[in-house]
């Protein structure tokens, strides 16, 4: 890992609050683009003990309903094939043990139709996604028992990687071609008029830049109230749970998405992850989980589906930030309208670390006034001013 240094006297071309896979991605476009750029990364965390990126499941999926997310999903299949050769530092190859394991969503009476123009839209776009009617679901998964359902649908592609390994790979090599990671924390944007004009530090520091990049995760909103604006990002805890089941599958199970929005996949060779996001999550900073959750709510709505995980050993639990576009649950990209100068990458609302290698090339070439590979102008924050909302079906 590189020291971390800053040099408060120093002038820099960009800084990116937040040090996490979104921010380091940034850093990395940024310097490939323009090895010249003096960029500055900022992270107040850098144990990375409360890092969505490091506390997430690691799933990546083709199967959302708008366009421009299949098309972040497709680029990321794109870097995870090629990421450890790009990635590579003085020989040290990251591996994020990328498992193409699928991800199947379990589809009912009522969610039938959306699922099925989700469908067509992401074969059409040339996406590897099968319709397996309910029976089919139980010849390939045994276990699991599809009464009410109507069938579901594949994502022969789709998988989990390792989170950490994939923030570090960028992390690493952003400052292999220059970036400096500084630790400590950002307590407001400067401005002069309507531009940025650097950062103010909590030790009381000035850092110059004419840009800002707000990767601050679950705490960018709280930076943008400082400085009056009012982004909808709210920090929602999600809670996450390992067991090992008495029965075991004989092969690895796909992250399984209910209706309801439960899901559950393998965890390794003999265990299971389950997790639900719930109405009463709490919202707030300062990580905690109950293992209730799982007792009572979670374990059994999953002996629902797979009636032999009723025996089972509950063996562990976390809680991790999903930064929650309250206005959507799609991403904020762009510059700020109201600031020149400062730009978001935000309300993720659980897909940042998957949509992480397309956000930050974008983020890049926007900074650059390079024309974009891919046009994730529907991300822009003009919306959040505008209240209006862009439909993701998809969103769990």
């Amino acid at each position: 890992m590189p020291a971390i240094t800053t040099d408060a006297a120093a002038r820099y071309d960009v800084i990116i609050v937040g040090g996490g896979v979104m921010g380091c991605s940034a850093a990395y476009h940024l310097l490939q683009a323009d090895s010249a750029l003096r960029v500055l990364v900022v992270e107040k965390d850098t144990s990375y003990l409360q890092a969505s990126s490091a506390l997430s499941v690691g799933n990546a999926r083709i199967q959302f309903s708008l366009a421009q997310n299949i098309e972040v999903s497709q680029y990321t299949f794109e870097v995870l094939r090629r990421f450890a050769n790009e990635m590579e530092v003085n020989g040290d190859r990251p591996d994020v043990s990328f498992k193409q394991e699928g991800n199947l969503f379990l589809v009912d009476g009522e969610s039938a139709a959306s699922a099925h123009t989700a469908l067509d839209l992401q074969r059409q776009m040339g996406c590897r996604v099968e319709w397996w009617p309910a029976a089919e679901i139980e010849e390939h998964y045994p276990l699991y028992r599809a009464a009410g359902l109507v069938g579901g649908t594949f994502g022969v592609e789709d998988g989990h990687l390792d989170g950490y390994a994939f923030l570090m790979g960028y992390r690493r090599k952003a400052a292999s071609l220059g970036a400096v990671l500084a630790k400590g924390e950002v307590r407001g944007i400067s401005q002069v008029a309507n531009g940025v004009t650097g950062v103010d530090m909590a030790d009381g520091e000035h850092l110059a830049s004419p840009v800002v990049v707000n990767c601050a995760g679950a705490w960018a909103a709280e930076l943008m109230g400082r400085q009056g604006f009012d982004l909808p990002v709210i920090p929602v805890q999600r809670q996450v749970f390992v067991a090992e089941p008495e029965v075991k599958p004989s092969s690895p199970l796909p992250l399984t998405n209910l209706p309801s929005g439960l899901y559950f996949r393998s965890e390794g060779e003999d265990r299971i992850l389950v997790g639900r996001s719930f109405a009463d999550d709490r919202v707030g900073f300062g990580l905690r989980w109950e293992e209730s959750r799982f007792t009572d709510l979670l374990w059994p709505e999953l002996v629902q589906v797979v009636p032999e995980f009723d025996r089972l050993r509950f063996e562990r639990g976390w809680a991790g930030y999903y930064a929650v576009n309250t206005l959507d649950g799609n991403a904020i990209v762009g510059e700020w309208p109201e600031l020149a100068g400062l730009y978001l990458a935000s309300g993720f609302s659980g897909h940042g670390l998957q949509q992480a290698p397309a956000v930050g090339r974008y983020l890049a070439e926007l900074i650059l006034h390079q024309p974009p590979i891919l046009d994730l102008s529907v991300f822009a924050p003009e919306r959040i001013l505008e209240g209006r909302a862009i439909e993701e079906l998809a969103i769990v």
